[in-house]
């Protein structure tokens, strides 16, 4: 099952649109202002979840509005909590069994909340769900084991590997433009930026660690 959750962050209406069309997905979530996005386009979310406080009010009230079976569930929370709006709708997606949740509208100008989803890719990987950040530039997404990535099917020119654990141990790459062989990536350094898939496929191996993959388009 694929989840399609839409946070409150940048959001590129036109990506947003084409995204959505490319994938068939069994649930829907607004995190908090991400129902604006639904409202606009007339799509009717599965769960509106947030303590709301950057939400539009009247399109809360829109959709509290709705009669019964054609409102979304509605899941209000103080805004004195421990998680995030995101976090909570993650966590409902997970619940109702998505192996797959895709994140648009969580990367934009609050590098903060940008940096706390880039954890909740590593909440959904230690679940063994695969979640994907997605904008019209970028595609991140957090992995402990090997990865393959099809030319054909990368998201953009460039790919960029960067250690979320203090290090990666036994790093190989084939397939791109600059290869590695058992190679140990660490933090604080630059080495892992802006490589190229220059194979039909690349393939990223590792014996231990945890990965941040960024595919950009420019």
């Amino acid at each position: 099952m694929q989840s399609l959750i839409i946070s409150g962050g940048s959001l590129d209406m036109e990506f947003a649109l084409s995204y959505i069309e490319k994938y068939s997905f069994d649930v829907l979530i607004a995190a908090d202002r991400g129902m604006d996005f639904f409202y606009q386009q007339a799509m009717m979310p599965d769960y509106v979840v947030g303590d709301f406080d950057s939400a539009d009010p009247d399109i809360l009230q829109y959709f509290q509005s709705l009669e019964e079976g054609q409102r979304p569930v509605i899941l209000r929370f103080q805004p004195e909590k421990d998680e995030t709006d995101t976090e909570l709708a993650m966590r409902i997606a997970m619940e109702r069994g998505c192996d797959t949740i895709h994140l648009l509208g969580s990367t934009g100008s609050r590098v903060d909340h940008m940096l706390g989803n880039l954890h909740l890719l590593g909440a959904a990987m230690k679940q063994g769900v695969e979640c994907r950040m997605v904008d019209a530039n970028n595609r991140i997404c957090m992995v402990c084991q090997g990865l393959t990535i099809k030319r054909e099917e990368q998201y953009g020119k460039y790919v960029s590997l960067f250690p979320f654990t203090p290090r990666v141990e036994g790093l190989t790459l084939t397939g791109f433009q600059y290869p590695l062989e058992d190679y140990t990536l660490e933090c604080y350094h630059s080495i892992g930026v802006s490589n190229e898939i220059i194979a039909k496929e690349a393939v990223i191996t590792f014996r231990e660690g945890v990965l941040l993959v960024v595919e950009s388009k420019d």
